[in-house]
């Protein structure tokens, strides 16, 4: 039987966190904020005409949507820089943000099935990991999901994924990402 990853934090991770760390209380235990989801196209949309941008726009806030489960947002540029043929305004990258039982189920898949389906991954460095706990990975190809069809997919895109915690130090954040069974080296 799977454990759901809600009930596997209240009923095993918050239990070994006491004891590690001495917690007196159980609402003192560092817990998961949010799950942001973040891509960038900038790269694949400059150049090309507005027609075609538009196309890549919503193909990849079709494959945000199908990850996540939640509408993305579209990000455009702040400014223009003409180096890398940018104008003020141009769609270059879409956005999820996830809580509650929608970041449980991304996190669930996320841990279980595309990380282990993910090219060359060795476990999720130390590194990745900010001073306030906070992990920030790399997803190289978005068809590491089993929601994204390879066949169907118009390109290949790679994802960043941020965990936020609101643990206070770097070692509580890695501690509560281990405990629910993240694969940290």
């Amino acid at each position: 039987m799977i454990v759901k990853l809600k009930e596997k934090y209240k009923n095993e991770v918050v239990k070994a966190m006491m004891e590690k760390f001495g917690y007196r209380n159980a609402l003192a235990v560092p817990k998961i904020e949010k799950v942001v989801i973040n891509t960038g196209f900038g790269k694949q949309a400059s150049g090309k005409s507005s027609d075609e941008q538009k196309k890549i726009a919503a193909s990849v806030a079709e494959d945000l949507n199908l990850i996540s489960g939640q509408k993305p947002i579209l990000t455009r540029s702040k400014k223009a820089i003409s180096g890398f043929k940018l104008r003020q305004g141009l769609v270059i990258g879409a956005k999820v943000t996830l809580r509650k039982r929608m970041m449980y189920d991304f996190l669930d898949r996320l841990i279980h099935i595309a990380l282990p389906r993910s090219r060359d991954f060795r476990g999720i460095d130390n590194s990745s990991f900010d001073k306030k706990g906070n992990l920030t990975l790399a997803i190289k190809e978005q068809i590491a999901f089993p929601e994204v069809s390879p066949e169907k997919a118009r390109g290949i895109f790679g994802l960043e994924v941020t965990v936020v915690t609101n643990a206070k130090t770097k070692e509580e954040g890695m501690a509560l990402l281990r405990f629910l069974g993240f694969p940290i080296k």
